[in-house]
């Protein structure tokens, strides 16, 4: 049996001992990491989340397995979920979880010397095992959470960028701008399409420019979304005018076969705006 309760509070009594033996070690030069901070309230907080995880993991000599689990792998979950952590590139975090735990096997060691005549050698490897798994759980643990919240940031933060890179310009006699910049996929061209409908009803746009001369390359696929865009508008008694389109989409689109005849162009922004004002 690995449990052992004075085993626990030998460990529980050099907690904040065995923090700050931890950070001892830590000498970190890369300023993007979090351990290089110099922020006292910051380094205070690490010690504070190190404690915590020692607290924890003390518990493994003296609660059942199953619930010792249970609580360690929602405490892990929940350290993933920190920001500063998420904004440090994860071989730096699996790097303290390594020192942390020479540490806390430098303990057992000590546990084990003092109290050679109660202990046996088999139990203190049985100790050793038990840590170096629970260790490497809490690794994997980290790295599978942390990677599901970075995924969730990046989605995110995708998402934004495509709805400001689509914004809806009011001007002015109910005259709206969409300009349209950069590569246009058919997820960004889908995206366009949701948020113009949306943004042009809130704003009670009756005419809507949509000007490409931002974009270099358009495939069928967006512009069957375009299409489908200027179609959906038309349906919100919404008219609408392409311009800007640039020669080389021009030359895309002949040799696609892709059809504008029925959709309204002007060469330039400043002539679709002139004849809306018209």
């Amino acid at each position: 049996m690995h449990r052992n309760h004075e085993l626990y509070e030998y460990l529980m009594k050099n907690s904040w001992q065995m923090t700050e033996d931890w950070y001892k070690q830590v000498d970190d030069p890369d300023p993007n990491s979090l351990y290089s901070t110099t922020d006292e309230h910051i380094i205070n907080t690490l010690k504070e989340q190190n404690q915590d995880y020692f607290k924890r993991l003390h518990k493994i000599f003296i609660e059942q397995e199953e619930v010792f689990l249970k609580e360690f792998e929602e405490w892990t979950i929940e350290l993933a979920k920190d920001q500063k952590h998420l904004d440090t590139a994860v071989h730096y975090v699996v790097r303290e979880f390594n020192k942390t735990q020479e540490v806390y096997i430098s303990y057992l060691q000590k546990f084990y010397k003092e109290n050679q005549d109660k202990v046996k050698l088999e139990q203190f490897f049985l100790w050793l095992e038990i840590v170096r798994k629970t260790f490497q759980l809490s690794i994997y643990i980290y790295m599978e959470e942390a990677q599901k919240n970075t995924s969730k940031q990046i989605a995110a933060q995708k998402e934004m960028i495509n709805e400001l890179s689509s914004p809806v310009i009011m001007l002015q006699n109910n005259v709206g701008l969409l300009p349209l910049i950069g590569d246009i996929d058919t997820a960004r061209a889908k995206l366009i399409l949701e948020n113009t409908l949306t943004q042009c009803a809130s704003l009670d746009v009756q005419y809507l420019c949509i000007d490409l001369s931002g974009v270099a390359i358009i495939d069928t696929m967006v512009a069957h979304e375009i299409f489908q865009l200027i179609n959906a508008l038309k349906l919100l008694g919404i008219t609408s005018t392409l311009s800007g389109i640039r020669p080389e989409i021009a030359q895309t689109a002949i040799q696609l076969g892709l059809d504008f005849n029925s959709v309204r162009t002007t060469a330039s922004l400043a002539n679709s705006l002139a004849a809306f004002n018209q």
